[in-house]
C-alpha cells in the first residue's frame, strides 16, 4: 500500500528539537516577573549552556518583540454571549448601570444607551451620530462618562489629542469605537480634525483622499466609525450638528453615584457581550427598518436619531416613547443653537409682528432690534447701535435688501414686510419664538420711520440718521 508522503509530517531532527525547546524556553523565561527571572537566570543559562549576558541580552530582546506585538493591538473584540437577549432587559440594564455612575438626567441615560448599542451595529446604518459630552465646567463626570462608553461600545479606542491623520488612518485599520476625550482643549481651532471627523457622519460621504509614499500616489481612507467627543462647553457648530448632544450637570452632595474604578469588570464584560450577540441576531432588522422620527425634530436631528430610534423600536416596551421625548428634549428646535443671522432673522420677525408693520425704515428697524439689551444689536458695532450698512450686510445672503420706501410722504431706505415672508418661511416659521415681546413699545413713533406713524418729522430724523457723514445713505 503506497503512502502520501507529502501528507504526513515529518519528525524533528535532533537539531531542531532542541532549537524549538529552547525557542520555549526564551518565552517562557521573558514572560516571568522580573524578580522570579532574577532568581532563575543563573540556572537556565547553565542548562543553556551559555553566558548569563547573553541570555540577558535574548530575553529582553524577546520582552521587547512581544511588547511591540501587543502596542500593535489598538482594539479587541467581545465573544458574543451564549443565548438570545432581550433587547428590552438589557437596554434596561444598560441605563440602569449608567444612572449608578453618572449623574445625568434620564433623557442623557436613555440617549447613551442607544448610542452605546448602535455602536455595535454600525455596519448596518447609513448614519453615525456623534456622542457628544458637555457641560459648562470641569469635574462633572465628562472622563468617567467616556470611559463607561468605552466598557460597553463595539471595539472601543480611547485617545486624546489626535490628529487628523491618525483618525483615519486608525478608522481604516481597526474599524473603532472612537472617543475622543479633552476636545476643547485642542479641536476648535484643529479644522483638518473637524472636516475628518464631519465627513464621518454618513456612510456614502465618510472618505478623505490623502497621497501617500514617495510618489505621492492618491488612496482613499475610510472615516466610517462611531464616535464620541467630550470636552468643556460647545464645540463647533459643524460638530454640535452632527450630533447627540449630552450635556451633564456637577454633582451635588446629595446626589450619589458608584465610582467606576470599583465596578466588576465582569459586569461590563457581560453588557457587550450581550450587545456582541444583539447584533448578531438583529443586524438585518435592523439594517431594513425606516423608524418613524418626530416632525418637531429639524432633518438633521432627524438623521442623527434614526440608528437610535430604529434601537429603540427594536426594544419594544416603553423604550419607542420614552426615546423620542428624550430626542425632542435633547435635540428638540428650542436646544438649536441659533446662528448670528438666523437670530436676526427671528428677532425681525417679531418685531414685525408686535409692530403690526407692512414696512419700516432701516434706522427704525435697527431701534427696535435694539430694545432688547440682551440680544446683541444695541451693541453690534463695538459697543454702539448697530448701522444700516452692517444691518444689510446680515441680511444679503438672504436675498434681502434695504430700498427705496415711502413712510408719511417721506422717502426712506428700508424694508417691507413682503421682502421677508418667503425667508421667514425658510428660517424662521420652525423656531420656538416668544409669543409676546414686553419690552416692545406699544407706539410706533418711538422707533421712527415706519408705516402708520403719522409723524413726518420723526421720518425725517430717522432719514437723516441713515445718511453718513458726507450725506450719502448707508
Amino acid at each position: 500500500m503506497s503512502t502520501d508522503q507529502g501528507s504526513q509530517s515529518q519528525p524533528l531532527t535532533a537539531q531542531e528539537g532542541a532549537a524549538e525547546e529552547q525557542g520555549a524556553t526564551i518565552i517562557r523565561l521573558a514572560n516571568l516577573d522580573p524578580l522570579d527571572y532574577e532568581r532563575l537566570r543563573k540556572e537556565e543559562a547553565d542548562r543553556l549552556g551559555v553566558r548569563v549576558a547573553e541570555l540577558d541580552k535574548v530575553v529582553q530582546r524577546s520582552r521587547k518583540q512581544s511588547q511591540d506585538s501587543n502596542s500593535s493591538i489598538l482594539c479587541s473584540d467581545v465573544a458574543p454571549w451564549e443565548q438570545a437577549v432581550c433587547a428590552r432587559v438589557l437596554f434596561d440594564d444598560i441605563f440602569q448601570t449608567i444612572k449608578s455612575f453618572i449623574v445625568c438626567s434620564d433623557e442623557t441615560a436613555i440617549a447613551a444607551t442607544l448610542w452605546a448599542a448602535f455602536t455595535w451595529f454600525i455596519d448596518n446604518v447609513q448614519v453615525a451620530p456623534l456622542a457628544i459630552i458637555t457641560s459648562p465646567e470641569k469635574r462633572c463626570g465628562k472622563t468617567q462618562f467616556l470611559d463607561v462608553l468605552n466598557r460597553l461600545c463595539h471595539r472601543p479606542l480611547i485617545g486624546s489629542n489626535i490628529s487628523s491623520a491618525a483618525v483615519y488612518r486608525v478608522i481604516e485599520r481597526e474599524s473603532p469605537t472612537l472617543l475622543i476625550d479633552e476636545a476643547d482643549s485642542f479641536l476648535k481651532e484643529n479644522e483638518a480634525l473637524r472636516g475628518v471627523i464631519n465627513s464621518g457622519h454618513t456612510r456614502q460621504s465618510s472618505y478623505v483622499i490623502r497621497t501617500v509614499g514617495d510618489d505621492f500616489e492618491p488612496r482613499r481612507f475610510s472615516t466610517w466609525s462611531a464616535k464620541a467627543i467630550a470636552g468643556i462647553g460647545h464645540l463647533s457648530g459643524t460638530l454640535m450638528d452632527r450630533g447627540i448632544v449630552l450635556e451633564l450637570r456637577r454633582k451635588l452632595k446629595t446626589e450619589k453615584v458608584k465610582r467606576l474604578r470599583h465596578a466588576d469588570p465582569e459586569d461590563f464584560r457581560k453588557l457587550a457581550s450581550m450587545l456582541a450577540r444583539l447584533a448578531i441576531d438583529s443586524a438585518q432588522a435592523v439594517q431594513s427598518a425606516r423608524p418613524e422620527l418626530p416632525d418637531q425634530l429639524h432633518d438633521r436631528a432627524q438623521d442623527n436619531w434614526e440608528p437610535l430610534l430604529t434601537l429603540a423600536d427594536l426594544a419594544g416596551g416603553d423604550w419607542p416613547n420614552k426615546s423620542r421625548s428624550a430626542a425632542l428634549v435633547l435635540s428638540g428646535v428650542q436646544h438649536e443653537p441659533l446662528s448670528m443671522r438666523i437670530q436676526l432673522l427671528a428677532d425681525i420677525y417679531e418685531s414685525f409682528q408686535e409692530g403690526g408693520w407692512d414696512r419700516i425704515s432701516s434706522q427704525g428697524l435697527i431701534k427696535a432690534l435694539a430694545v432688547d439689551e440682551s440680544k446683541p444689536w444695541g451693541t453690534y458695532d463695538d459697543g454702539r447701535l448697530m448701522t444700516p450698512r452692517q444691518l444689510s450686510n446680515l441680511l444679503k445672503p438672504y436675498g434681502v435688501q434695504s430700498k427705496d420706501i415711502k413712510i408719511e410722504g417721506v422717502n426712506l431706505k428700508g424694508f417691507t414686510l413682503d421682502q421677508f415672508q418667503d425667508t421667514f418661511k425658510r428660517f424662521v416659521d420652525a423656531l420656538p419664538l416668544p409669543s409676546v415681546i414686553d419690552q416692545i413699545p406699544a407706539t410706533h413713533e418711538e422707533f421712527g420711520g415706519f408705516s402708520g406713524s403719522g409723524s413726518s418729522q420723526v421720518a425725517k430724523e430717522s432719514r437723516d440718521l441713515e445718511r453718513g457723514p458726507d450725506g450719502e445713505v448707508a
